[in-house]
């Protein structure tokens, strides 16, 4: 009963210690977030070219929808061989706000002229430039055209990964020969896969992802494969292992992690758009023309 007695006495002095501690997380300024992914069919007339921004708030809130300044421009061309910073047969395309608020850009139809970018610009080697302000500040990314490569095929498996309600899916492609590529893989749901390949370069290759979702029969699913440079591959790379369970790559990630959008505010240089003398100037995002096959398959 002595030790008994001794036991108790010492957990109500823990008990009675304990105090809540609360952590002051310093707040950082907002970043803007932009969301510029075009995905292009060859077979449709024009890219289907839509922008999203937002701004992040606290580290704990969701972003909030913001607007810029005035109209965002998207440049294209192919760059000149002896200063590939300038392009050449440039095409222009103004982007206004569909309704004031909503924070989402498309081409303008106001504009003199078609705003809207047709799919014959989407070619090897044309590399695709956006303009933007946003509270004062200017921001500028550039990305190429990046091509893929079509599914061959998208079968149902039968293993399962961690839970035996996974579900298993089969999916084949062949891969270029002679090049080094990237591939980055939607699966609906926020889900994206990032592939390269190095191991089986022009070859057929058949790989298995598992859902975690809860799945139907008959439910049907639209698997997309969309093309990459090595910058877009590793941003999808990072994204994924920084957001397994926060449900989606393009929301505000765990860390931040840098797209190719960057803060020129105040740079004078004629010749090169860069910041690197101003690493952590950027906004969260990334803006990127890349070609996408799809396919689709009903659960079982």
């Amino acid at each position: 009963m002595q030790r008994v007695f001794y036991l108790l006495v010492s957990l109500l002095l823990f008990i009675a210690c304990e105090e809540v501690i609360d952590v002051n997380t310093e707040p950082e300024p907002p970043r803007l977030v932009v969301n510029a992914i075009f995905r292009v069919d060859l077979t449709q007339e024009f890219i289907p070219v839509r922008i999203e921004v937002k701004e992040t708030s606290d580290f704990f809130g969701e972003n909030q929808v913001t607007s810029l300044d005035g109209n965002a421009q998207i440049i294209y061309g192919f760059p000149n061989p002896n200063s590939p910073e300038i392009l050449e047969n440039i095409g222009f395309s103004s982007l206004a706000e569909t309704a004031p608020g909503t924070g989402i850009y498309e081409p303008d139809p106001n504009f003199d002229a078609d705003q809207r970018i047709r799919t014959g610009a989407a070619q090897p080697g044309v590399i695709f430039q956006l303009i933007m302000k946003h509270k004062g500040r200017t921001y500028f990314a550039s990305t190429p055209y990046v091509a893929s490569v079509p599914i061959d095929a998208i079968e149902q498996g039968v293993e399962s990964l961690f839970d035996e309600d996974d579900v298993e899916l089969k999916i084949t492609f062949t891969d270029r020969a002679e090049s080094e590529d990237y591939y980055a893989f939607d699966f609906g749901f926020g889900n994206f896969l990032a592939v390269e390949d190095t191991f089986f370069d022009g070859q057929q290759f058949e790989f298995s992802y598992f859902y975690d979702e809860q799945l139907n029969s008959g439910q049907e699913l639209e698997i997309s494969i969309l093309g990459a440079d090595q910058q877009f591959f590793n941003y999808i790379d990072l994204l994924v292992e920084q957001t397994q369970n926060d449900g989606g790559v393009f929301e505000t990630p765990a860390a931040t992690a840098r797209g190719n959008i960057l803060d020129i505010t105040g740079i004078n240089n004629d010749s090169i758009v860069d910041n690197t003398s101003r690493p952590q100037d950027f906004a969260l995002g990334y803006f990127a023309v890349i070609q996408e096959f799809k396919q689709k398959i009903t659960i079982e």
